[in-house]
């Protein structure tokens, strides 16, 4: 939780009215500055639907600015989750930041970081896709020279797919294939990436190639 409490501390500080106020050009928090922000969060309060209603009564939409110092300079610990009081500030803050109240903000911030989790795999998958198809493309450059060794770090030792790979590019070479490297315009494309197993130990996909090369 008190990443939590950081989370919204840096929030509050990166909130368009507070960063173009003078608070924005402050490094560090005095007495009168937090009385400033005080009146920042009270006029957006006062304007905030969620405090249209009955809620407005139980909670208030004021924050003063002894307990906005505290909340910023003290280190709470977990105990404090407990104190009525505190959560309903901490609802008061959120909904200055665009949240319905803490519990929102917390829902939130888990979901963006399952999200961002997601968007990183994705990106790690992605990249291993790339670097398999940049040493294949540096392995058909070789062409009539077989040489696997390209391979061997990007795929299993003895699967079949290496040899099927390998078997394939032999009778290429066997033909005296080899890749056509001046005054062509091919080019290569990889799109369309379909993973099709994701564990830690091995990972399989789909992709296809678009120009991938000009063999003769």
């Amino acid at each position: 939780m008190k990443t939590i409490y950081n989370s919204i501390r840096d929030e509050v500080v990166k909130h368009s009215k507070v960063r173009n106020s003078v608070l924005g050009n402050v490094n560090e928090w005095k007495r009168s500055h937090y009385i400033i922000l005080s009146e920042i969060i009270k006029e957006e309060l006062s304007e905030a639907e969620e405090l249209k209603g009955g809620k407005k009564f139980e909670i208030g939409n004021t924050i003063s600015h002894v307990t906005l110092q505290r909340f910023f300079e003290n280190d709470y610990q977990d105990k404090t989750h407990s104190d009525l009081r505190f959560l309903k500030t901490l609802d008061k803050i959120c909904i200055f930041l665009g949240y319905k109240d803490l519990n929102d903000y917390i829902l939130t911030i888990r979901y963006k970081k399952v999200d961002d989790k997601e968007i990183d795999d994705q990106s790690y998958l992605t990249q291993m896709v790339y670097d398999y198809c940049a040493s294949a493309f540096e392995f058909y450059k070789l062409f009539p020279v077989h040489n696997t060794e390209l391979l061997k770090g990007l795929v299993f030792e003895d699967s079949p797919f290496l040899e099927r790979a390998s078997q394939f590019s032999k009778e290429l070479c066997d033909k005296d294939f080899h890749l056509v490297t001046k005054n062509n315009r091919s080019n290569y494309e990889v799109f369309d990436i379909h993973v099709v197993t994701d564990e830690p130990d091995k990972k399989f996909w789909n992709h296809r190639n678009s120009g991938i090369f000009c063999l003769k």
